[in-house]
């Protein structure tokens, strides 16, 4: 009843977009799943990104198809903001997906139907991505109260924390990296708590890492403190996951040589150490990203605290 009533409605070219979107993000994932050769925790983990994306595109063409975003604008909810944060993380997820899927496995990979499918499923990913990217600039730049896109340092901080995670999580995802050490499964507490903070920042602050408008929470001291907080966890995940996976001493491994599954360049150049050493490079940059983060914010609150005496007199 709601697609009937509200099909014809909407633009035919939303609703192909939309179908198109939908499309790109389900063959990815469809071709990988119906491949028996190409399974393992980290093309686990990229079916999972292709299907979250797909989810979330539907989720909105439903929404759109109902009318229900004006619903949603009563509930000061902007809805062309969500668009905007939805389609910029997504064509990013895409493209990063697409870049470590097609780089690590398709090369080498026998010529065969394995192999078609990987190049297929990379091929409509970055489709994806495009599509998604597309969106952004359409959100942007169509009449409405939405204006084009102007980044603000803390902002792209926070995306690339954000996104930086994302990616740890993709070499993470073997759990023989860290079952055995309970240090190491720390370190992946870490990763994923600091990425629901992030998380739970994005969607308080209204889909918008740039905003500054006044919530119904004290925005700053909760933005000082999940930046504060995870600064100090990614501190202590940076100096137990390396000395836990290289130091000899407690059972990790301090050559690329001495890893077994390096040998092994049947499906993927990315072995066990590769993805160890991955994850320590990504950790330290996002701690260099929330010093920055951090050091941002108490300038904010030093300045903020000196002009306050001068306003009030």
């Amino acid at each position: 009843m709601c697609a009937s009533s509200r099909l014809g409605s909407m633009p035919i070219v939303s609703v192909l977009f939309r179908l198109l979107q939908l499309l790109s993000t389900c063959v990815p994932f469809s071709l990988v799943a119906s491949d028996d050769i190409l399974k393992g925790d980290i093309i686990n983990w990229y079916m999972f990104l292709w299907c979250f994306c797909f989810t979330v595109s539907l989720l909105i063409f439903l929404v759109e198809l109902c009318g229900l975003q004006s619903r949603l604008r009563d509930w000061n909810f902007i809805w062309d903001k969500f668009l905007y944060a939805y389609a910029f993380n997504f064509a990013i997820v895409c493209l990063t997906t697409s870049i470590i899927f097609g780089t690590a496995h398709i090369q080498f990979l026998s010529p065969g139907p394995t192999r078609d499918r990987a190049i297929t499923a990379t091929a409509f990913s970055c489709i994806a991505a495009v599509l998604y990217a597309i969106e952004v600039a359409w959100v942007c730049l169509r009449p409405g109260d939405m204006s084009c896109f102007v980044p603000t340092l803390p902002g792209m901080l926070r995306r690339l924390e954000n996104i930086a995670a994302c990616v740890i999580f993709v070499f993470v995802s073997s759990r023989s990296l860290y079952q055995h050490q309970p240090a190491l499964e720390w370190c992946v507490a870490v990763y994923a708590i600091c990425f629901i903070l992030g998380a739970v920042n994005f969607l308080v602050n209204g889909s918008d890492c740039d905003n500054d408008k006044k919530l119904p929470v004290r925005y700053p001291r909760f933005l000082q403190g999940q930046t504060v907080l995870s600064l100090l966890l990614y501190a202590s995940a940076l100096v137990l996951w390396p000395l836990y996976q290289f130091s000899e001493k407690l059972g990790g491994q301090p050559q690329r040589s001495s890893d077994a599954s390096c040998s092994d360049h049947l499906t993927s150049f990315v072995c066990i150490w590769d993805q160890r050493l991955t994850v320590t490079i990504l950790t330290a940059i996002n701690l260099l990203l929330y010093v920055a983060d951090t050091a941002y914010l108490a300038r904010e609150a030093l300045v903020g605290t000196q002009a306050q005496p001068r306003g009030s007199r």
